[in-house]
């Protein structure tokens, strides 16, 4: 088994206010960074999930004011789905509505982000601890990911992707196969079969998931994995709280694996998670023009 799991899942929004208004009122995940775009520092970055920013638990955003909507398609992580306590999707429906379904057996909510944001919340046993609110209690509260969907024009190659990083079928239900592993909790990965045209990158479209190893040496491991799978994979790249590389699937999704380590409490206290801006230090000369640019958080 090469990685524990998922690790983060990142995807595209609009405005800034309204994101973390979703993830945080909402949906009651705690806001464990607030920093910017390593490539485009003019943009947020937030990191959503329980109260240290678990890997398998953070949902993060890159939030561009007035960007266009994407349209969905096959190439990309269609649906992120969240883990809640049985008996908890009655509370859910009723604060956001949705639809109601079952999946390989398991209750499940399917509802919209403020970009029209793909999301499901589905009742399982899971014993991670959430962050809860005063709204939010622990008996409801989102524990992480329990999966994510790839929407696919054909599925064989993205299966024999996830079978060598230790993924296995565990079930195919309609046109979804489930592949899961054991791991951190965020342990599945659902394939559907599409004939949709190709989604196309905008507010509410997942940019990339990642996937969670434990260290650096293990991220080579899988770097020589994919290599050997014929990926193009970038060299471990810094991204401060994660060690990161990136590399397009066969069927367009791009997949990062991220280290579990060095963990976002590197520069502020866990007390203090994502209450002030982080820059990183190749950014940092930019603090005051960035804080006047950058559009408040509430």
């Amino acid at each position: 088994m090469l990685v524990n799991g998922l690790h983060h899942v990142t995807a595209l929004g609009s405005s800034p206010r309204a994101n973390n208004a979703f993830w945080t009122q909402t949906l009651g995940l705690r806001r464990v960074k607030t920093t910017v775009n390593f490539d485009a520092p003019d943009v947020y970055h937030l990191y959503y999930g329980d109260a240290v920013g678990t890997p398998g638990s953070v949902m993060t955003y890159f939030p561009h004011p007035n960007a266009k909507i994407g349209r969905e398609g096959t190439g990309e992580v269609s649906t992120t789905a969240f883990s809640i306590p049985n008996g908890a999707a009655a509370f859910w429906q009723g604060r956001l509505g949705g639809a109601l379904d079952t999946r390989f057996g398991e209750r499940r909510l399917e509802v919209s982000g403020p970009d029209g944001d793909a999301l499901a919340l589905v009742e399982r046993d899971d014993p991670r601890t959430p962050w809860a609110t005063d709204e939010i209690g622990p008996e409801v509260a989102i524990r992480g990911f329990q999966s994510v969907e790839l929407r696919l024009s054909d599925i064989a190659a993205e299966a024999r992707l996830l079978t060598t990083l230790g993924y296995t079928e565990i079930a195919r239900e309609g046109d979804v196969t489930r592949y899961s592993l054991p791991g951190n909790g965020a342990n599945s990965v659902d394939l559907r079969k599409s004939d949709l045209p190709r989604a196309r990158y905008g507010a509410g479209r997942v940019h990339h998931v990642a996937f969670s190893v434990p260290d650096r040496n293990a991220q080579l491991r899988v770097r020589d994995a994919m290599i050997a799978e014929g990926m193009t994979v970038t060299e471990q790249i810094d991204r401060d709280y994660f060690w990161a590389i990136y590399f397009r699937t066969p069927g367009g999704v791009l997949f990062e694996i991220a280290t579990d380590g060095p963990g976002f409490d590197r520069d502020e206290p866990p007390e203090r998670l994502g209450e002030a801006l982080q820059l990183p230090l190749r950014h940092e000369h930019l603090r005051e023009s960035l804080q006047a640019k950058l559009e408040p958080l509430y």
